[in-house]
């Protein structure tokens, strides 16, 4: 292990997607369940190679390497090599556990993968009839020739290479390619016998193996792989071009389908294909990735929903509906009694929804104005701000066409928000704006009365079911009112303005944090040593991390929830040993991010939209936001310590980098955060109605 006070921040990145790997390698997990976690790993290292590696290997290319001095005193060259290193072990073990554990499992549970090598005849004759029925017609050759470019191969899109010499005898080869068409289900279900228990399916990719030397007439197939590439995605839009900044990010995008090649990964059988490809994308042996099963698992995912094999499956969890919104009482009354805090996705994100919904319909709603960095591809949220601005609603929305591979997404989103009327903002220059807030103002008899949200997870109703989220509705007229001001300095020419509750990135929230871990340092005494908890994604910016350094030193206690990226080296005597980092990998995707500080007594907690990272706290437009009702202060500080206390899905990281699993100890009663937070929720939600049904009773006139 490399000897330094910081972690490498890519290479902790490849250590999180294997905490997420030991998951999938849990044989007391349901089979499906399992599957999940090993295809969200290869779909982030797609994510990986495009963007980090990508970026890594350009400044390489270009020599200036100077540029990208580590902290942690790799080199880009040795980062790239312990990197594919580690990528090539999860690889291994990924693929060992899908052959010999996963498939087997789900085969025996009555749902099979039949792979060319195990067609019967039934399954030959159906599948080759499918093949020239529906899949024939669609399929494109294209010639590989070596004094000629290559043709267009998209990123992330699956592949077949034929290798083909004539019929004719002559002993030239030639080589060709078609892509895996992506509008055709890459799941073949394959037809039930009478009596058979068993569901057989078989993979699109497949099939065009075995026949796609039908498009090859009067050439013989001599052999066969199957390749997908990753291309460099790790560049930005040219943000000078304002009257024109959607088609200058659409460039973006159609340059992102012809840029460096970084990654190949491919199926066994043919070092020439291989090494043919390999030469003409210009990679080395260290970017080529071969994968003894299925490519691209993240294609595969809608096996974990097949219906009919609950039994395959981890129960799905109740999602409740949050007990302070009724039909007795409108939205903005209960609003106006106090703040109320949503805990994703244990409680529903539908009073989100209806916040929008309701502003929209309302005709005494004046403005809408919110942030949308990612949404659903069917967002009622959008749909609600499409209506509101038809009922004549001033209605903005700030979209950042820069969320990176959402931006698609949100062009569409921006052309159809702004044919009904929206004012659409799309961001600002050389800043994502990745704030989640958002503001409705209402004319309530002779005054205008504000209703705002604000969150640590996007405006998407989709992943509201699977990440893990706090927001916060309040009628406060001192949040409300720096709302305004954040909206007025993103849309307008508004100078940077004094704030009386909130915090914004990239102006003070760096500056924020330190002055709050160097207060804590400074009060921090052997009689009444400081506390600082947080829980965040990633934790990689420098400044920060020496400032924590600083209060371990003077003896504050910090304890620290990372689910991904650690740069922070716990641990060291004399640098770090009072400094505690644990991470939750679980049946939610870990989200909120949450700060608290002891202060002598008079604590302080924050929620915000950004990680402890340089691009988060500098190049970002964020928000950290205080929680100020005493009640629900108290219940999140009692989440934020119940992290800690985990013993089922926790692992803690060690000075040399390494990720321990904890479990109970001897005598020691499991405690699994997430089924506790689950059950806190229920126990919250029928406590509540309980109360609220009889209370009803007692009104009723006898």
């Amino acid at each position: 292990m490399y000897k330094t006070i910081y972690f490498n921040r890519d290479l902790s990145w490849i250590d999180f997607n294997e905490r997420i790997l030991e998951e999938g390698l849990r044989n007391d997990l349901p089979p499906l369940e399992r599957f999940r976690y090993l295809s969200i790993v290869s779909s982030n290292f797609d994510e990986f190679f495009m963007v980090r590696v990508a970026g890594i290997k350009r400044l390489i290319r270009t020599g200036n390497i100077g540029m990208a001095q580590d902290p942690s005193g790799l080199t880009p060259q040795k980062q790239l090599k312990i990197g594919a290193d580690k990528i090539r072990s999860i690889f291994r073990r990924q693929y060992a556990c899908l052959e010999n554990e996963i498939f087997p499992a789900l085969a025996e549970g009555g749902l099979e993968l039949v792979r060319i090598d195990s067609y019967s005849i039934s399954h030959i004759d159906y599948l080759e009839s499918l093949f020239m029925r529906e899949i024939y017609p669609v399929l494109t050759p294209l010639k590989i020739e070596a004094d000629k470019n290559l043709p267009s191969i998209e990123n992330l899109c699956l592949y077949a290479a034929f290798l083909l010499t004539p019929e004719t005898g002559e002993e030239a080869e030639y080589i060709s390619i078609m892509q895996i068409p992506s509008g055709l289900e890459r799941i073949i279900w394959l037809p039930k016998k009478d009596g058979d228990p068993k569901t057989w399916y078989a993979l699109l990719e497949d099939v065009v193996m075995i026949w796609g030397g039908y498009l090859y007439q009067g050439f013989q197939v001599k052999e066969r792989m199957l390749f997908k590439i990753n291309r460099d995605a790790d560049f930005s839009v040219d943000e000078q071009r304002d009257e024109d900044f959607i088609e200058a990010m659409e460039e973006v995008l159609e340059y992102r389908e012809k840029s460096m090649v970084v990654r190949m990964v491919f199926s066994s059988g043919s070092p020439l294909l291989r090494d043919t490809l390999a030469e003409r994308f210009k990679l080395s042996s260290e970017d080529l990735y071969e994968i003894d099963g299925p490519l691209h698992l993240a294609g595969l995912f809608p096996l974990v929903e097949t219906k009919g094999f609950d039994h395959l499956k981890e129960q799905s969890w109740k999602i409740y509906v949050h007990e302070a919104f009724t039909e007795e009482q409108s939205l903005w009354e209960r609003i106006s009694q106090g703040d109320v805090m949503l805990h994703l996705p244990y409680q529903s994100f539908d009073p989100v929804i209806q916040f929008f919904q309701t502003a929209a319909a309302d005709p005494q709603v004046i403005s809408i104005k919110t942030t949308l960095y990612r949404t659903s591809g069917n967002s009622p949220i959008v749909k609600a701000l499409e209506q509101a601005a038809l009922n004549g609603k001033h209605v903005t929305a700030v979209v950042e066409l820069k969320a990176r591979f959402d931006e698609e997404r949100n062009i569409s989103w921006a052309n159809r928000l702004e044919k009904a009327g929206v004012i659409v903002i799309y961001g600002l220059a050389r800043l994502k704006v990745h704030a989640k807030v958002s503001i409705v103002i209402r004319r309530e008899k002779d005054r205008i009365k504000r209703y705002v949200h604000l969150s640590t997870g996007n405006y998407n109703d989709k992943t509201a079911k699977l990440y893990e989220d706090i927001g916060i509705f309040t009628a406060r007229e001192d949040m409300a009112f720096d709302v305004g001001n954040l909206f007025n300095m993103i849309t307008g020419y508004s100078v940077i303005q004094s704030m009386h509750k909130l915090v914004i990135a990239p102006i003070a929230l760096k500056r924020r944090l330190l002055e709050l871990i160097e207060r804590e340092t400074r009060r921090s005494s052997q009689e009444y040593p400081g506390k600082i908890m947080a829980k965040m994604n990633a934790l990689a910016d420098i400044d920060i991390i020496n400032a924590l350094y600083r209060a371990s030193q003077a003896g504050v206690k910090v304890l620290l929830s990372i689910r991904g990226i650690c740069m922070l080296v716990p641990g060291v005597p004399g640098l770090s040993e009072n400094i505690r980092i644990v991470s939750i990998i679980d049946h939610y995707l870990e989200h909120s991010r949450i700060f608290y500080f002891a202060n002598g007594g008079a604590e302080e907690l924050f929620l915000s939209s950004a990680d402890w990272m340089s691009r988060n706290l500098e190049r970002r437009v964020e928000l950290m936001f205080p929680v100020l009702q005493e009640d629900l202060k108290g219940r999140i500080c009692g989440i934020l310590e119940a992290y800690f206390q985990d013993n089922c899905q926790i692992r803690q990281l060690s000075q040399n980098g390494v990720w321990t699993r904890q479990f109970p100890g001897a005598g020691e009663k499991p405690f699994r955060i997430q089924s506790y937070l689950l059950g806190l929720t229920r126990e919250t939600t029928e406590q509540a109605w309980t109360i609220r049904d009889e209370f009803t009773v007692r009104r009723k006139p006898s």
